[in-house]
């Protein structure tokens, strides 16, 4: 391969992990959307990210077994026309404006970006010198950050209203107003989504038409054999589940926590959270730097503890004080996802492709844990709920404390963007 071509097909593949970033972090701007056109409860409307997380589960091990079939490019692409499919049913579900079918497309969604991670993750690592695998996947991390930073301050712009009625205002209002201003509001998500299809297809057909590299031969070597016994593997998928638990926690309850704890309206609150992912994208830029210095158990425990402070003031302190915690967070999660997925797979030899889809799996965490917290937020408040993901960070501080203490000085042979 010649020099030229690695650095070209490194750069088409990082154009993936923004488009991925772009349309998971769409959600927080969803939640309290659809929150308002549907007429959801907290626990309902944390279904949004059920829809999306559940896929991994569902999908990675089949992405993996066609990408084995068909190569990387066959599930890239595959990924990218479920992706393209996904938002283009948002049209008629906001026309029908049924809850019910954007779950599905959000589903559909989320399968293509199940396909896009499980094939780009392991690819791009393994492009180019191995000895700069960290480095290239943190720098292609960083468009995922961007993607971060951008969705919410674009979805706050075209998507939110900036009009919320309570439920006395609801109950007042003529049925045939009502239910235009419903129908209005499930409408704004239709041109965005329109235009997300749009792109995600043009970036496919480009990418039908690029030769890429194959990479077969890279992940040959090394040990095989039953993952069964590996310890570490299954540690870093329960430290992964918990993780992306706690990062959709974070970021899809933000907009209400802002709201109800800080009396930000809603317009006001996405930009907020876009400025709190800038800090994330920040966050992984530094990351970049840190892990050529600092051992990767030692940084991500670091972290880990930094957040199960801010997410105890969060909880603890009021108004403009807790969204500040929270924003915090939001930089210390930058590194936690590529680097357990790193240290998850250490050692794995020809197993990695396999070990990464499992890994990959623990996504549903994603699914899992905004239903808790919603549930306690309709039991009790939206900053009581918040414990929840800040047990989820003591669970990921536990998984590096235990790598650290087994391997001191390791620095991640690869590491995954989310």
């Amino acid at each position: 391969m010649s020099a030229r071509k690695p650095v070209y097909a490194v750069g088409l593949i990082t154009c993936l992990f923004f488009l991925w970033g772009f349309a998971l972090n769409l959600n927080p701007i969803l939640i309290p959307h659809l929150k308002k056109a549907c007429q959801l409860t907290d626990a309902q409307s944390a279904l949004i990210d059920s829809a999306s997380y559940v896929a991994y589960f569902l999908l990675a091990l089949p992405a993996g077994l066609f990408m084995k079939r068909y190569g990387y490019k066959g599930g890239i692409l595959l990924g990218l026309l479920l992706f393209a499919a996904g938002a283009l049913l948002f049209y008629p579900a906001a026309a029908a404006r049924s809850y019910g079918f954007f779950l599905a497309a959000l589903f559909i969604i989320a399968s293509g970006l199940t396909f896009l991670e499980t094939a780009a993750n392991p690819y791009i690592t393994v492009l180019g010198n191995p000895a700069g695998a960290a480095q290239r996947i943190n720098f292609a991390q960083s468009f995922n950050g961007l993607a971060a930073t951008l969705a919410p301050l674009l979805g706050g712009a075209f998507i939110l209203s900036g009009r919320t009625l309570s439920a006395t205002e609801e109950a007042a209002m003529p049925a045939g107003e009502l239910t235009a201003y419903l129908d209005q509001e499930a409408a704004a998500v239709q041109v965005p989504y329109l235009v997300i299809g749009a792109v995600v297809l043009l970036v496919a057909l480009l990418l039908w038409r690029t030769r890429l590299p194959e990479i077969e031969a890279a992940e040959t070597t090394g040990r095989a054999g039953s993952l069964l016994h590996e310890k570490n593997l299954w540690l870093g998928v329960a430290a992964q589940f918990f993780y992306v638990g706690a990062q959709v926690c974070v970021s899809s309850f933000f907009i209400r926590f802002a709201g109800r704890v800080a009396g930000l309206d809603e317009k006001l609150a996405a930009y907020y959270l876009s400025g709190a992912l800038l800090g994330f994208m920040a966050g992984r830029f530094l990351g970049t730097l840190l892990l050529r210095y600092v051992p990767a158990a030692r940084l991500l425990a670091f972290y880990s503890l930094a957040n199960v402070v801010l997410i105890g003031l969060a909880v603890l302190l009021p108004g403009m004080f807790s969204v500040y915690a929270l924003i915090g967070v939001e930089f210390f999660m930058s590194i936690m996802f590529p680097t357990i997925f790193s240290l998850s797979i250490r050692g794995l030899g020809a197993n990695t492709k396999q070990g990464s889809s499992f890994v990959i799996m623990a996504i549903v965490g994603g699914a899992v844990f905004p239903l808790l917290m919603g549930w306690l937020s309709d039991a009790t408040s939206i900053q009581t709920a918040y414990v929840v993901p800040g047990f989820c960070f003591g669970a990921v501080l536990l998984f590096a404390l235990r790598n650290l203490k087994a391997h001191p000085a390791a620095v991640p042979e690869l590491a995954v963007a989310h």
